[in-house]
């Protein structure tokens, strides 16, 4: 009798487009499945982002904690081990901890967690209570995995967590579906957005209050007042959906900005799209590791970011890019000027940024790594 490969049971908050869950997704989709298979639990339910898991025998379940509550929960989680029988539950996030105790019940002996980050409401890992519930649940944690150095620092110091139980896996990005453009294209723009004397400057992700795109939107505004002979130039693309969209609608109109920018919402060919970007800007208040930026530099762009979270592991200061405080619209307008202006400057960085993606944050690199750690805990 065959046997099958040990099962990984994932589980995460939502299945929907998302940093954490393009990484997922990812691991899933490149791992080699003769080593191991996988199933997807789904703390609260999926979208249209799961067909995007290309494996057949993947399995992604919906546990809809909201409808039924954290005991049932908790119940259903023990009955999914109970059924599936996982070598290994690898949850993420904050929610993810209420599979730790079911899984342990059922009799699963390995228990990895994910930390990829916070929310708007605790940006530093401050709050009281979630660091208390990690605190509690980490005698159930067999190892733990973060995308960031900042992160694993967070375990160490708040959470208490020796460090021989952390293991850092960065984000890894397809650098051969984002990639540089061999000639420049820019079809995909809408028509005022082609002009041969255009610098577009972008961003990509969802449009919420963490990503901060109203410092990015005052900074292009003002750099456009500031410095006229560069305001029929500057583009901005500001391309995703989210629960802020009509507020940054609002704010591109009350700065004047609106027949200069474009706001596409969600789009399917974001490789295409970032190929005719000249400048990433990402202005987020607080990041672990950001794909976006990852693809960014894959494709060949200089990157402006925060100097927060896991962007200055990201970014090499003044090399692949820049790095500037959270909300300073004067630093930000400055550096996209520069790269404006200068040419050069463009294309060496981006050129670095290409460089370093390859050399340090492929997806082979990413896979490579999970496959290691789940090979070396499953070892008698």
């Amino acid at each position: 009798m065959t046997t099958q490969p040990p099962l990984i049971l994932h589980v995460i908050h939502h299945l929907a487009m998302g940093g954490m869950e393009n990484g997922l997704v990812n691991l899933v989709n490149n791992m080699d499945p003769a080593r191991f298979r996988h199933a997807i639990a789904c703390v609260e339910d999926y979208t249209d982002f799961r067909e995007r898991v290309q494996r057949a025998d993947v399995e992604v379940i919906a546990l809809r904690r909201s409808e039924t509550g954290v005991w049932r929960l908790r119940k259903n989680i023990y009955d999914l081990c109970r059924g599936l029988r996982p070598a290994i539950v690898h949850s993420r996030g904050l929610s993810g901890l209420d599979a730790l105790l079911p899984a342990r019940l059922a009799g699963v002996e390995h228990r990895v967690h994910g930390e990829h980050g916070w929310d708007v409401h605790d940006l530093h890992g401050e709050a009281f209570r979630p660091t208390f519930l990690r605190r509690m649940h980490s005698p159930l944690i067999s190892r733990y995995v973060t995308v960031s150095d900042h992160l694993a620092r967070y375990l160490i110091d708040r959470v208490r967590v020796h460090p021989s139980r952390i293991v850092h896996i960065c984000n890894g990005v397809d650098t051969g579906r984002f990639l540089p453009a061999a000639d420049v294209s820019r079809d995909l723009l809408p028509e005022r957005f082609r002009s041969p004397d255009a610098l577009i400057v972008g961003t990509v992700g969802r449009l919420q209050a963490v990503k901060d795109h109203a410092t990015l939107i005052r900074a292009v505004a003002k750099l456009s007042r500031d410095v006229p002979d560069l305001a029929s130039r500057v583009r901005l693309a500001i391309v995703g959906d989210g629960p802020l969209q009509d507020d940054i609608v609002r704010l591109v109109r009350e700065e004047g900005f609106e027949d200069r920018s474009w706001l596409p919402g969600a789009a399917e060919d974001v490789p295409g799209i970032l190929r005719s970007f000249d400048l990433f800007v990402m202005p987020s208040l607080m990041e672990g590791i950001s794909n976006t930026i990852l693809e960014a530099m894959a494709s060949g762009l200089p990157v402006v970011a925060t100097a927060v979270g896991g962007n200055p592991e990201l970014v090499e200061d003044h090399s692949t890019g820049e790095l500037f405080v959270p909300g300073d619209i004067d630093a930000l307008a400055r550096m996209i000027g520069d790269y404006a202006r200068d040419e050069r400057k463009r294309r060496d960085h981006g050129a670095a940024a290409r460089r370093r993606a390859v050399e340090h944050f492929s997806l082979d690199v990413m896979v490579g790594a999970y496959q290691a750690l789940y090979e070396e805990i499953l070892t008698p």
